[in-house]
C-alpha cells in the first residue's frame, strides 16, 4: 500500500484509487486539491478511548480522552472536554474513536471503521416508539449517520450497536459490530457539530467465548489503530 506521504509527493491524483489517497474529488486524475486529513494533525484531532489498556501507550503523542466503560461516562467525559474546548477554542477538527468491540459477522483480529450508529439498548416499545428511539425526542434521529466524513482511509462504514451491556448473545442482525460507547460518543458530536469516526478492533464474535475472548485479544488491535492514524 502506498503511503499518504508518497502520494503527496507525486502532486496529484494518479487515478488507481489508492486506499490512502490525499486528493478530493478523490480517486479523480488529475486532482491536486488536498483533502481534509492534509489539515488533520496531533493537534487537531481528539482520539477518545474507553480504556488505557486498549492503546497500550501507542498513542502518546496524539490528544486522547480516556472515558471508562459505558455509554454515560463515555457522554460525562466528552462532553467536558469539548465544552471546554467551546471555551477556549480551538474545537477538534475531528474526534475519532478508538476501542474494541464484538461482532458475529465479522473475524476477531480486523480493524473496520464504523459510521453508523444505533443504542441498543433504549426501548420505549411499550409507549409506540420504535426500538432504539429515545421516548419525546424529534432529534436526532435513530440512526447517527456520520458517512459524510472524509477521513476514512479503510471505507467500511459499518454500523455500531451501543448498549451498556457486554454482549455474549447476539439477536441483532442488523448492526455489524457491538459496543459500549460509540453511540455515546457520537450523539455528543452531533450535539457540538464535530466530525466523528470510531474505529473497531474486534475482539469476539459475540458469542458464548466473547469474555475470554475479549481479555486475550484486547491489546492486540493499537498497533493497526496507530498505523491508521500515522499512514
Amino acid at each position: 500500500m502506498l503511503s499518504r506521504e508518497f502520494l503527496i509527493e507525486q502532486g496529484e491524483c494518479c487515478g488507481n484509487e489508492c486506499c490512502m489517497c490525499p486528493y478530493e474529488p478523490i480517486y479523480q486524475k488529475g486532482s491536486t486539491k488536498m483533502n481534509d486529513k492534509s489539515t488533520l494533525s496531533p493537534d487537531n484531532i481528539l482520539i477518545v478511548c474507553a480504556l488505557e489498556q486498549e492503546t497500550q501507550s501507542r498513542l502518546e503523542e496524539w490528544d486522547v480522552l480516556y472515558t471508562g466503560v459505558g455509554k454515560v461516562n463515555a457522554t460525562l467525559k466528552l462532553t467536558q472536554r469539548l465544552q471546554v474546548n467551546r471555551s477556549l477554542p480551538p474545537m477538534p477538527k475531528l474526534v475519532i474513536n478508538y476501542g474494541t468491540a464484538g461482532s458475529s459477522k465479522l473475524s476477531i483480529g480486523e480493524l473496520v471503521d464504523c459510521t453508523k450508529f444505533t443504542q441498543r439498548d433504549m426501548d420505549a416499545t411499550g409507549l409506540g416508539f420504535m426500538k432504539g428511539q429515545t421516548p419525546f425526542e424529534s432529534l436526532p434521529p435513530i440512526i447517527l449517520d456520520f458517512d459524510h466524513v472524509k477521513f476514512n482511509p479503510t471505507g467500511k462504514k459499518l454500523r455500531c450497536s451501543t448498549g451498556d451491556s457486554f454482549v455474549s448473545d447476539n439477536t441483532d442482525s442488523y448492526c455489524d459490530v457491538f459496543d459500549m460507547e460509540a453511540y455515546a460518543l457520537a450523539k455528543t458530536c452531533h450535539y457540538y457539530n464535530v466530525p466523528f469516526i470510531s474505529f473497531k478492533y474486534i475482539t469476539d464474535n459475540a458469542n458464548k467465548h466473547s469474555s475470554k475472548d475479549w481479555e486475550k485479544n484486547c491489546k492486540d488491535g493499537a498497533e493497526l489503530f496507530y498505523n491508521i492514524i500515522n499512514s
